[in-house]
């Protein structure tokens, strides 16, 4: 989205990346022309990043996981290094 040449000039004096307004954007509460984000908000966007991170991380120990759909429709799932074609017999 175009930037103002204001909110570039308060966003330098007030110290306000734009990855900050990003965030805003995902986690933030809409109030007409207004989004904004809170420490309730913050409190609980950090708690579902800790969440996800620690799914990550499982994921990540198995070597990633593999979804099958078609369409709308999910049809199975494994982890990635679960599958090895080396191992198949011919």
């Amino acid at each position: 989205m175009a930037k103002t040449r204001h909110i570039q000039q308060r966003m330098n004096q007030r110290a306000i990346k734009s990855q900050m307004l990003e965030i805003v954007k995902m986690f933030g509460v809409d109030d007409g022309d207004k989004t904004y984000l809170n420490r309730k908000g913050i409190d609980a966007a950090l708690d579902e990043l800790n969440k996800i991170s620690q799914q990550m991380q499982k994921m990540r120990s198995r070597g990633g996981v593999v979804l099958v759909e078609s369409g709308e429709t999910e049809i199975t799932t494994y982890t990635l290094d679960s599958y090895n074609r080396s191992q198949t017999v011919h």
